[in-house]
């Protein structure tokens, strides 16, 4: 039995948007699965979290404005990067640590 468990930030979606995003899991791993039986014994979890749970970039969520300070400091740092790093090695090659926010 499958067990798809879905996190999100607490209010962002009705409960109507949330049955149907339950519904539209569980028509996937229907597809994947192959059978229109396995649809009995997908189980979905929507589990909601308040905002003080949440943190990007290990800075507390605030909505909308923590996205857009993400973003911002993501294109940062690559405009900062060298070539085309493909691996962990060599991101850490080319974006080092800063022992400011370390």
């Amino acid at each position: 039995m499958p067990f798809v468990n879905v996190k999100l930030v607490e209010g962002v979606f009705t409960e109507e948007e949330k049955h149907a995003l339950a519904a539209a899991l569980t028509d996937v791993m229907v597809q994947f699965e192959g059978s229109e039986a396995f649809r009995e014994v997908v189980w979905v979890l929507i589990e909601e979290l308040h905002t003080d749970g949440w943190h990007i970039g290990g800075r507390p969520f605030r909505g909308p404005a923590s996205l857009l300070e993400t973003l911002t400091n993501s294109k940062s740092v690559v405009e900062t990067v060298d070539g085309h790093p493909a691996t962990r090695l060599e991101w850490a090659k080319v974006s080092p640590v800063n022992p400011r926010t370390a």
